[in-house]
């Protein structure tokens, strides 16, 4: 079992910046992926951006590309996303979770952070 906490969101305009960290505590493993996952109100859990521990792999929403950037710090267990050129449609509570193999689809991901709240103001 693992424990993640995320932290960073809060309000901002649109184009400007936020970055999230989510801390990790208890069984990761290099083959193990994290993802940032959003959900925005009435609207399904969409996959923003995984990147596996090991560095071996990352992947990035379609609506996120070019703007999101995820990493990882293996010596302080945490897993960064970068958001530039933010907008309005970014706004959601983001989470960050951990699957046991290379996947977007949110099913796969066992272990889940509380969510932080990310809007984006006109």
């Amino acid at each position: 079992q693992v424990q993640l906490v995320e932290s960073g969101g809060g309000l901002v305009q649109a184009g400007g910046s936020l970055r999230l960290s989510c801390a990790a505590s208890g069984r990761t493993f290099s083959s193990y992926v994290m993802g940032w996952f959003r959900q925005a109100p009435g609207k399904e859990r969409e996959f923003v951006a995984g990147i596996m521990w090991s560095g071996g792999w990352t992947y990035y929403g379609d609506s996120v590309k070019g703007r999101f950037t995820i990493s990882r710090d293996n010596a302080k267990n945490t897993v960064s996303l970068q958001m530039n050129s933010l907008k309005p449609e970014d706004t959601a509570v983001y989470y960050c979770a951990q699957s046991r193999k290379i996947a977007i689809a949110t099913a796969q991901y066992v272990d889940w952070g509380q969510g932080t709240q990310v809007t984006v103001s006109a």
